[in-house]
């Protein structure tokens, strides 16, 4: 059996059930904060403020990858720095051996014959035959040796010894000195010795013509030139060890790795990224080797020292400036990437988020409405039941 309502019970109660359905649609907008729940509200602002927000995530993942690579090339800039210092006091305790009396002047061969040698003085007439060999040794056997050897002729003088000596490559020099010695020297600060392959065992095996007192003339070790050289050596430790620790998150840029850093979520062709070669900048990398035993006893070792150290220099400063570029693009981009990110989730929510004022206003007038039609109802109720009553 039905029940029959009256037409202002019935319309009071359609209000009733509208208002109660709207004002459910305005709180679930306040819960959530978004007037777009599901496609079913808003196909098109739904589907587009999903793709929105999945760039943005997209992006917010790429973004670590970007942070990570901007510690990483500040890590290698760090390293560089360092290193650069270490270079530098290599440099100061070279240039401090320079300070102090080389070996050079030591390697001086000098003969004792005060004859007045001329250029033209024949060596068969001091007592050498035509056919016979004299040489001349440099170096020892830690910096190895080298030799030139001549030929004598009928012909042969002084002067063509002096000539084959000083045109050898070998750092040799042969003047005849004031006294009308002979004296042949080694620039570098190496050992030199004069030997003659002449059968009879004389003394300085042949070469006493000369007037050499001694057929070896070996250069002195300067100890505080070497004290310099175990400095620079240690310095040289410490340059490999700086280089080993300047990588961050497994990627060493210093020692050979290379940075990729990727920039947008595309894929393929499409993708934004950006390759850094990394550098090896060790000792070794660096061209620098280790001061052997008696390395440093000469100015020319320790010049050839420090030309490499300018090098060195040169090297570091021109890839820390290139450090320093790559730097400030992955910078600029970490500082674009937050910026976009922010766009892309303001405009997801621009599409679906819910302005609580106005929905919070809403839901009051809804209350309201409802507790109106809820008093209509009433009264509507009270005067069919007042009709009723007269019969």
């Amino acid at each position: 059996m039905s029940t029959i309502l009256s037409t202002g019970v019935r319309q009071n109660l359609q209000a009733l059930q509208g208002i109660k359905a709207n004002e459910t649609v305005a709180q679930g907008k306040l819960a959530t904060g978004k007037r777009v729940n599901s496609a079913l509200d808003n196909p098109v602002n739904y589907f587009t403020s999903a793709g929105l927000s999945d760039r943005a995530g997209d992006l917010s993942n790429l973004l670590d990858g970007i942070s990570n690579s901007v510690q990483t090339l500040q890590a290698a800039n760090a390293g560089i720095t360092s290193i650069t210092s270490l270079v530098k006091n290599a440099q100061s305790a070279a240039k401090q051996a320079l300070q102090t009396a080389d070996a050079a002047s030591d390697a001086i061969l000098t003969g004792a014959n005060t004859s007045s040698y001329t250029r033209s003085t024949s060596l068969t007439g001091l007592g050498f035959a035509s056919g016979e060999k004299i040489t001349v040794t440099t170096g020892n056997s830690t910096t190895g040796t080298a030799a030139i050897t001549l030929t004598l002729t009928a012909g042969s003088t002084v002067g063509d010894l002096m000539t084959s000596l000083n045109g050898s490559n070998l750092g040799l020099n042969a003047t005849i000195n004031t006294s009308g010695q002979l004296q042949i020297e080694d620039t570098a600060g190496e050992d030199v010795a004069i030997t003659s392959d002449a059968a009879t065992a004389t003394a300085l095996t042949g070469a006493t013509g000369l007037g050499f007192t001694t057929a070896t003339k070996a250069a002195t070790t300067s100890s505080s030139r070497q004290s310099y050289a175990t400095q620079f050596n240690g310095i040289l430790d410490q340059i490999d060890q700086m280089a080993k620790d300047s990588g961050y998150n497994g990627i060493n840029l210093l020692m050979g790795n290379d940075l990729k850093t990727v920039f947008n979520e595309k894929t393929g062709t499409n993708q934004n990224y950006m390759n850094i070669s990394g550098v090896t900048f060790d000792s070794q990398g660096l061209a620098l080797d280790k001061v052997e035993t008696g390395g440093f006893q000469t100015n020319k070792q320790v010049n050839k020292v420090l030309d490499k150290l300018t090098s060195a220099l040169t090297t570091l400063r021109t890839q820390a400036s290139n450090f320093g570029s790559n730097l400030s693009v992955v910078q600029a981009r970490q500082d674009f990437t937050n910026n976009m990110i922010t766009t892309l989730q303001t405009g997801s929510d621009n599409l679906v988020s819910a302005d609580t004022n106005a929905e919070s206003a809403n839901l009051l007038a809804l209350q309201t409405r409802q507790q109106l039609s809820t008093k209509a109802l009433s009264l509507a109720n009270q005067a069919d039941q007042s009709v009723l009553s007269l019969f």
